[in-house]
């Protein structure tokens, strides 16, 4: 908890930002990636209304304007359409596409109700009418089944036996990038696997025989080293070359040299990309219903999961092949 509290206050933002920000890490639970992202969401935003409302001059840049002086009477005259003025901003002068603008209208909304419902500085609510922008719904991004193979195949060198297993549990477990650099070996009984996910939620992954014997095989290798290995660090699944717990900078990066050896696009496949392909597969080859996805994901809402309910075109195809009307015509040519 310490190391949370002195990494999300900072003295250079508002009071009720910092507020904030501590009630999603220690109320809601939420991970530091989110809360860094609602603190430069914030960021930006009161510096927009500090330049909007004209309380500093236009000459100074935007990224040196000081927020760290806005208190509650400042608050309380924020209105609706202060807010479409700077969603209006990040569209126009900051590029931001559907999804970037979406993001702030969350935070925006989150922040204003918990000014409103927590902290009760304020007697409106002004974020209650602010709309979403409509974001169009877009098919994960995945890798086929003979793709995915290709890529196992790819694996090799002095750590194969680590980025094998690596590769494993995410093409068979769709775990995140996260779940997976936090694996301790304290949590793999048998066949399952405890691992903390978003909001620090803890779930239980079940692993396949694929799964076990690339994790039997990498720890011979690991328990080879078992020596070079600190205190600290032995609980540790993956460890990087200097015998520590692997970060998630150095599994992108090996993610992305067997994608590119497998003679696929290096750009496009990421670890959340094969996250989505382990999802696509267990849907698609699995018999998967949506709600046991939800729970293999560990996503909180199943809107989230539906995401993985394509389907490609081959199945579309052999779907208008099998209705019972596709025959007709030629029927007709054979009672002619």
């Amino acid at each position: 908890m310490k190391y949370k509290l002195n990494h999300i206050y900072n003295h250079a933002l508002p009071e009720r930002v910092n507020e904030f920000l501590n009630y999603l890490s220690t109320i809601k639970g939420k991970s530091i990636n989110t809360i860094n992202g609602y603190k430069i969401d914030l960021i930006m935003f009161f510096r927009f209304l500090k330049l909007y409302k004209g309380s500093i001059s236009d000459n100074i840049e935007f990224e040196e304007i000081e927020i760290d002086d806005i208190d509650d009477r400042f608050l309380r005259k924020i209105k609706l359409a202060d807010l479409y003025a700077f969603i209006s901003f990040t569209e126009e002068y900051r590029n931001n596409g559907n999804y970037a603008r979406a993001r702030k209208v969350a935070t925006l909304k989150s922040f204003f109700k918990f000014l409103y419902g927590k902290a009760k500085i304020i007697d409106d609510n002004p974020a209650v009418e602010l709309e979403t922008p409509k974001i169009n719904k877009r098919n994960p991004v995945y890798l086929t089944l003979e793709e995915s193979k290709a890529l196992l195949n790819a694996i090799d060198g002095r750590y194969r036996e680590r980025d094998y297993c690596i590769i494993t549990l995410f093409l068979n477990c769709g775990l995140r990038l996260s779940e997976l650099c936090s694996i301790n070996i304290s949590k793999i009984k048998g066949d399952t696997l405890t691992v903390i996910g978003k909001g620090n939620k803890e779930r239980t992954v079940y692993l396949n025989k694929a799964c076990v014997d690339a994790i039997r095989s990498y720890l011979n290798v690991r328990n080879e080293k078992a020596n070079k290995i600190s205190e600290s660090e032995k609980d540790a699944l993956f460890l990087s070359k200097n015998y520590r717990r692997i970060n998630k900078r150095t599994v992108e990066k090996m993610v992305k040299k067997y994608v590119k050896k497998a003679g696929l696009d290096s750009t496009k496949y990421t670890p959340h990309k094969l996250r989505h392909t382990a999802a696509t597969l267990m849907y698609k080859y699995g018999d998967v219903d949506i709600r046991t996805l939800q729970k293999i994901l560990g996503h909180e809402n199943v809107s989230t999961t539906q995401i993985y309910t394509h389907v490609d075109d081959d199945k579309l195809r052999e779907a208008v092949k099998l209705n019972p009307l596709s025959n007709e015509d030629e029927n007709d040519e054979n009672q002619d």
